[in-house]
């Protein structure tokens, strides 16, 4: 009996699509050189930009409320760097592998960390955020621990989190993966999709479709801003809704 035949006779699932479809990173380019879009997205908001993923029928591209602004930003916009830690009591390896997986950071990077739920270690800290800061990195997103608060206050480094605690990470947390598709929350990050980040929380848009999502996010800034002008005309919610207004 061959190989094929076997498969078949005990009824092996075929997971080539679904591999292909958890696993896969897009390698799209925009029609638009990488930094303009990111100086673009930057002028507009997560609001406006998580409306227009709504009607791209993706309704689940906000990170969860837990991860917080550590300041009131404004927008920063980059592309994912995704990594992947996990609890556990291991340490042998661990710098080497960290280190390696700073030597490919770089710029522009807005980096997404899952840390599969922990609740104990600091993923992120001073030397993470100098370090970062001087590859040029936009921004970080720690779905976990972070100290040396005051260090990144000074950096002025834009940083995202869900806790603060003084505890390390060695001996407590391990790097496993970085560069793969993670899930926070609801939603699965891919190493190159933009990434967002402001005041309201961080946000992510599939790289295949930042583009088209950009143009119309930039349409409703600028259709709000003509709702704007109307509400402070003293307009009626009536003669601003006929005019295709919104609230």
């Amino acid at each position: 009996m061959s190989v094929e035949q076997y498969k078949k006779e005990i009824g092996m699932m075929n997971l080539e699509k679904l591999i292909e479809t958890r696993q896969y990173i897009s390698k799209a380019d925009f029609p638009i050189p990488a930094k303009e879009l990111l100086a673009r997205f930057e002028d507009l908001y997560t609001g406006a930009v998580c409306d227009v993923l709504r009607e791209f029928c993706l309704l689940n591209q906000a990170l969860p409320g837990h991860i917080v602004p550590l300041r009131e930003y404004r927008t920063v916009a980059g592309f994912a760097f995704t990594v992947k830690s996990s609890p556990n009591v291991m340490i042998r390896g661990e710098m080497e592998f960290r280190t390696k997986m700073l030597d490919e950071l770089g710029e522009d990077a807005f980096v997404v960390w899952d840390t599969s739920g922990d609740e104990k270690a600091t993923l992120w800290g001073g030397v993470m955020t100098a370090t970062a800061k001087g590859k040029k990195v936009k921004a970080a997103c720690i779905d976990g621990g972070i100290r040396d608060t005051h260090q990144i206050l000074e950096a002025d480094f834009p940083v995202f989190y869900k806790y603060r605690t003084c505890n390390g990470s060695l001996g407590r947390c391990l790097i496993t993966h970085y560069q793969i598709p993670v899930l926070i929350g609801d939603v699965v990050v891919r190493p190159g999709d933009v990434v967002l980040g402001d005041i309201d929380g961080v946000l992510v848009v599939p790289r295949d479709i930042a583009y088209d999502v950009l143009v119309r996010a930039e349409e409703i800034k600028s259709n709000e801003k003509k709702i704007f002008s109307w509400v402070k005309e003293g307009q009626s919610v009536q003669e601003i809704t006929e005019k295709g207004g919104y609230f």
